[in-house]
C-alpha cells in the first residue's frame, strides 16, 4: 500500500536539500547531539529561503505545537525501533529483521512528510520576492531561534553543521557565509 500525499513546496525544498552532500550528517549530527526535530529545522530555513521571511514567535509557537506530539509519539517512536533493529535482535533472522527494518525506515519517512504537512499548515504565509542575502538572514535568523526555544545557542560545532544546511538552501553565500549569519543571529 502506498500513501499518496498531496504536492507541498515544503516537502520539495526538503528533498532536495537532505539530499545534498553532507547535510543528512550535519541534521543527524544535531538531532542527537541536541535533540533537535529536523523537520522543524528544515520548515525554519524554508521560511526564509523561500521568501517567507522570519517567523513571529507566535508562528514559531504554532509550528513546535504542530510538530511536537507528532514527532515524539510516532516519528521518534518508529526511529527508535527502527535503530533497536540494527545488526539484528535475536530471536528473529538478521535478514528478517534487516527487511523489517527497511519498511520501517519507509513508513518513518511517510511520518516525517506528514508532519511537514502539519507544520507547513499551522503557519501559512505566501512565499515573497526577496534579495537571496535576505533570505540567508531570514533562514538563519528562523533556525537560531528555533534553536534558542529548544534551550541552547549555537555554539561552534552547532553553527558549522547548520551552515551546512542553509548552504545547500541557499548556495551562492558559502558555508563561511552562513556560518557567520548563524553567529549574527544568535547574538
Amino acid at each position: 500500500m502506498t500513501l499518496e500525499f498531496e504536492d507541498h513546496p515544503f516537502w520539495d525544498f526538503s528533498l532536495r536539500v537532505y539530499g545534498s552532500a553532507d547535510v543528512p550528517a550535519a541534521c543527524l549530527a544535531l538531532q542527537e547531539r541536541r535533540g533537535i526535530d529536523v523537520n522543524v529545522m528544515l520548515f525554519c530555513v524554508w521560511n526564509g529561503e523561500s521568501g517567507r521571511g522570519r517567523l513571529t514567535d507566535a508562528e514559531l509557537d504554532s509550528a513546535l505545537a504542530a510538530a511536537e506530539t507528532w514527532s515524539r509519539e510516532v516519528v521518534c517512536a518508529l526511529r527508535a525501533v527502527r535503530n533497536r533493529l540494527k545488526g539484528g535482535l535475536a530471536p528473529v533472522p538478521r535478514d528478517r529483521s534487516d527487511a523489517l527494518r527497511r519498511r520501517i525506515l519507509k513508513l518513518e519517512v511517510d511520518c516525517e512528510h506528514a508532519e511537514q504537512l502539519a507544520l507547513a499548515g499551522a503557519v501559512d504565509r505566501d512565499a515573497a520576492p526577496a534579495p537571496e542575502a535576505g533570505r540567508a538572514d531570514d533562514a538563519a535568523a528562523n533556525v537560531t531561534a528555533y534553536f534558542c526555544r529548544h534551550g541552547f545557542v549555537l555554539d561552534d560545532d552547532d553553527a558549522a553543521r547548520t551552515a551546512i544546511v542553509l548552504d545547500a538552501a541557499l548556495p551562492g553565500i558559502g558555508r563561511a557565509g552562513m556560518e557567520a549569519r548563524c553567529r549574527e543571529a544568535a547574538a
